[in-house]
């Protein structure tokens, strides 16, 4: 049986690979019902179904690949948190160069009553870069 850093680290990497791969159910088994998303700019996301929706929205348009590294991580009973160092290139599925950002993304995880964890608050942080050739 995995320990628990061991549990949020395989969330993140299947957070990641489900991104890549545009797949929102997925990414629903990894977010609580009442999880926000804070982000520069940008009003509150509150809640699992808001996410997911725009997140279909999205990928209709733009294409995603990401690579991160959990920074710290610390784990207190039921709930965790940790700092991740994330790098995401959004490109669009039709005309356009691809978008490069990254940055810290301080995120909050909880232990449901089935010993799963998901991601209940997540703060990103996330600034453009420069593109490169």
């Amino acid at each position: 049986m995995p320990t628990d850093e061991q549990s949020i680290r395989d969330l993140f990497s299947e957070w990641q690979s489900a991104s890549e791969d545009g797949d929102p159910d997925r990414l629903a088994t990894l977010i609580a019902d009442d999880v926000v998303f804070l982000t520069p700019g940008q009003p509150p996301m509150r809640g699992k179904e808001s996410f997911l929706a725009a997140f279909r929205e999205g990928m209709q348009h733009y294409r995603i690949e990401s690579e991160g590294e959990i920074r710290e991580l610390h784990i207190h009973d039921k709930l965790a948190y940790c700092w991740t160092q994330l790098c995401v290139t959004v490109t669009p599925r039709r005309n356009g160069l691809p978008m490069r950002r990254s940055g810290p993304i301080l995120t909050v995880l909880r232990k449901e009553a089935d010993d799963a964890w998901v991601i209940v608050r997540d703060a990103n942080m996330l600034t453009s870069q420069p593109a490169t050739n």
